[in-house]
């Protein structure tokens, strides 16, 4: 029997990933929304994957403007992932009132006080199924805090993260 959609969804929700705000700037205008579906590719050259829904309100600015910021949210940053990720409702350029943001190399905007941020020129595009899956080559990093907590998505929720303390 084929796997269901829900059986899918429901499957997914057990796979705990970090938290990121996924922004872009340029001659397309601001966009951003919250993803979960990031990870590494190579670290020769540096290179990430973001996984976006191909009706995401931010996908026409993202494909023109061929930049990215991965901005990894810190617990702190519940509430900006949650504008993010369009639970408030607010228009695309009120997004960015939550949170402080700065620039790196390519214009993308990067959140301050975020774990860790990746400033990316998008490098190749894959469409599958009702995702966009975009190759990213990294150009700047800034790290956050080494004692900030992270956030991660399980089980259909937020969740602290935190390193564990030595010994």
């Amino acid at each position: 029997m084929p796997v269901t959609r829900q059986e899918f969804r429901d499957a997914m929700a057990r796979l705990g990933a970090a938290v990121n705000i996924i922004t872009t700037d340029g001659p397309a205008g601001r966009g951003g929304f919250t993803a979960s579906a990031v990870c590494s590719v190579t670290d020769e050259p540096p290179m990430l994957l973001v996984c976006m829904n191909r009706n995401a309100t931010a996908a026409p600015a993202l494909k023109a403007n061929g930049v990215l910021g991965v901005n990894v949210v810190a617990a702190s940053q519940r509430e900006t992932c949650l504008v993010f990720a369009g639970a408030t409702r607010c228009s695309m350029l009120e997004r960015f009132d939550a949170g402080t943001w700065t620039t790196l190399a390519t214009g993308a905007p990067i959140l301050e006080g975020a774990v860790v941020s990746f400033d990316c020129r998008v490098s190749d595009i894959v469409e599958k199924g009702t995702h966009c899956v975009i190759f990213a080559e990294v150009e700047a990093i800034r790290q956050g805090s080494p004692h900030e907590a992270g956030l991660i998505y399980f089980g259909r929720d937020y969740h602290a993260v935190r390193k564990a303390p030595p010994g």
